[in-house]
């Protein structure tokens, strides 16, 4: 990819590997202590972020670590809502293992998400992020929560641009041989598709960041991030082939074929309030592949700049407090 995106201009390339090396060598801070657990379900675990609200139970994607919504001690979306009157619980995946092999994405909802939600013991709000509110939705189907928030949730898998889908039929047909003998589907696998979504941009971010000071906020933030992104659990074999054939290939979700529980889930018959956060500049997860329902939130921030980005709490943050504080559960 590095060769393919500076091809003609060994300049370019010196300063991305440069980069690369920067980000390598960079001092990692530490990172914040992790929240009691309050539940548990199989190796899902249900962490508590206080305040004196009534829940909300975020659910984040199967893809990377839950972390990116508790980055930084001074950069969490969470640690800042239990400030604000809310009562955040985070689910923790965990780490599948061998014996997880046939655990689908309907089955991470049915196995480990439902009974999380029924461990809290009051009817507590959901709100999914990435793949994550893909997965809210049809845990709202199936235990109806207070409200619903959707963070740059994808729904209709038709909407993404053809040439992804393809990119990750193709990764998924090399990889599907090993990740069917390991019963796991590695990060490292989808990691690289998510880099050939935008390969320009994933050189040129390690050309500014070789420009950086290391101490430096900005660069600081750029490693927790990076760190963030190349980071996670890998995907159980049976999810990895319901997410790139059954939701990727064939948009089951958005033909209304996707079953959890013995139900078709059904966004539009979700009877709660809900807000669907939507960004025009989410290059992983396009605002056409959101499920349309309740009420839109429209940001010009990137998939993950909208959670931990420096326009985050003015951009999300906020009018997430405010949607959840006012008119709809407290």
């Amino acid at each position: 990819m590095l060769r393919n995106e500076t091809a003609g201009s060994p300049d370019r390339a010196r300063r991305a590997l440069a980069g690369l090396r920067a980000y390598q060598q960079a001092q990692r801070p530490a990172r914040p202590a992790p929240m009691p657990v309050i539940a548990n379900a199989g190796r899902a675990m249900l962490r508590d972020y206080g305040g004196a609200g009534r829940p909300v139970l975020f659910v984040p994607s199967l893809i990377n670590p839950p972390d990116v919504l508790d980055l930084a001690e001074d950069n969490s979306l969470l640690r800042w809502l239990s400030a604000k009157g809310v009562r955040p619980l985070l689910v923790d995946w965990g780490s599948p293992g061998v014996a997880d092999r046939e655990m689908t994405v309907a089955s991470h909802v049915e196995q480990l998400l439902l009974p999380l939600i029924d461990a809290v013991g009051e009817p507590a709000a959901l709100a999914g992020y990435c793949l994550g509110g893909t997965m809210a939705i049809a845990a709202a189907a199936l235990r109806p929560p207070p409200a619903l928030v959707l963070l740059a949730a994808p729904w209709r898998f038709s909407a993404f641009p053809p040439d992804a889908r393809e990119s990750l039929r193709k990764i998924w047909a090399q990889a599907a041989p090993t990740a069917h003998s390991l019963g796991v589907l590695p990060m490292e696998v989808l990691q690289a598709s998510f880099w050939q979504l935008d390969p320009g941009r994933t050189v040129s971010k390690f050309e500014s960041f070789g420009e950086l000071d290391p101490d430096a906020q900005a660069a600081r933030a750029f490693v927790s991030l990076e760190d963030w992104a190349n980071d996670g659990p890998p995907l159980t074999h049976a999810a990895a082939r319901e997410l790139l054939e059954d939701l990727f290939g064939a948009d089951v979700t958005g033909r209304g074929d996707w079953r959890v529980g013995g139900r078709r889930i059904d966004p539009a018959a979700l009877a709660c309030p809900i807000l669907d956060v939507v960004s025009t500049t989410d290059r992983i997860v396009p605002m056409a592949s959101a499920a349309g329902v309740g009420e839109t939130l429209t940001l010009n921030l990137g998939h993950v700049g909208m959670v931990v980005g420096s326009r985050a709490r003015a951009g999300l943050w906020e009018p997430l407090a405010r949607w959840l504080l006012t008119a709809h559960m407290f």
